[in-house]
């Protein structure tokens, strides 16, 4: 059993269509509507037949009122680390603090390389974001006096002035599947989000060891980290709550474009699963409450 204790949420993950960018847009309007916590795209540049990630993420954040954004998940070679940073603030300030940051090493190369972007070995690739990540949140961070110089050999800034701060400390979410981005997760990420599609039976609990240790051995809370997921809309109430109890999975993010599976999913899934959780949660608590009275009431009969 892995639950980090996180607050459940629950998110859209919806198709950046741009043969009919105006039903997209509505898509994440009724995200909101009907009660989720987060709206989410993926960010492909090279594919014509989908709308800029970043340009859609500010639209849709134009639109809403309540709702969290975020790139899921943003593809770093076509986005410099200082831009980004710059950007992910200005629509966190924009949005009063409803800005998340969604980020990858990138993928499908020769696509990218197509676009002209160079083309890095998938070693090079976990390096960048590695140095990108250093690079971001030293822009965000205002209350250090002097120029910025982070990062390495493959994003580095040298003497950048910092800011804007963000409205809200921004987290910092990796797409990861291999042990060495696990580990980057562990080491300097806020948040995990595998899609369940792209993985094997075992994966979640072994992606969770290999990012617990390397959470430890950098000194950080293994529980600090928030697990998402992606998930595809046939999922059930007991999927999720076992995804929750034994796989730490806290944020669920529904794969769907029909606005009947999302409000589904809102009014009559998240609630369910919310309910259960909550009361095995409050279960477990007891139960060591009163183990640690019963051994406390031991120690002192002992005594």
């Amino acid at each position: 059993m892995t639950d980090y204790g996180h607050p459940l949420r629950f998110g859209a993950f919806i198709t950046p269509s741009a043969a009919d960018p105006t039903r997209t847009v509505d898509l994440a309007v009724h995200s909101e509507a009907v009660g989720l916590d987060l709206v989410t795209f993926q960010d492909h540049p090279y594919q014509p037949a989908l709308l800029d990630a970043w340009t859609l993420l500010s639209w849709v954040a134009a639109r809403t009122q309540n709702i969290h954004v975020s790139g899921n998940v943003l593809s770093l070679p076509f986005r410099p680390a200082p831009v980004l940073a710059r950007a992910t603030a200005s629509l966190d300030l924009l949005t009063g603090g409803r800005v998340e940051l969604g980020i990858g090493p990138g993928a499908f190369w020769d696509a990218v390389e197509a676009m002209g972007v160079r083309r890095l070995t998938p070693a090079e690739s976990v390096t960048a974001l590695d140095e990108a990540i250093d690079v971001i949140r030293g822009i965000w961070d205002t209350g250090r006096a002097g120029a910025l110089q982070a990062g390495g050999s493959l994003v580095h800034v040298d003497g950048a002035r910092r800011g804007p701060a963000p409205a809200h400390n921004i987290p910092i979410v990796l797409g990861a599947y291999k042990p060495r981005m696990l580990r980057l997760t562990g080491q300097k990420a806020d948040g995990w989000v595998p899609s369940l599609g792209y993985l094997q039976p075992g994966d979640l609990a072994r992606g969770n060891a290999i990012i617990d240790a390397a959470a430890t051995a950098a000194g950080r809370r293994p529980a600090h980290i928030q697990r998402h997921l992606i998930i595809p809309p046939s999922l059930v109430v007991d999927d999720l709550v076992q995804l929750a109890r034994e796989d730490g999975i806290s944020t669920f993010i529904v794969a769907t474009d029909d606005p009947a599976a999302l409000e589904r999913f809102s009014s009559i899934i998240a609630p369910a699963v919310r309910g259960r959780v909550l009361r095995e949660r409050e279960s477990t608590t007891g139960r060591i409450a009163e183990a640690t009275h019963l051994s406390s009431a031991r120690t002192k009969e002992t005594l």
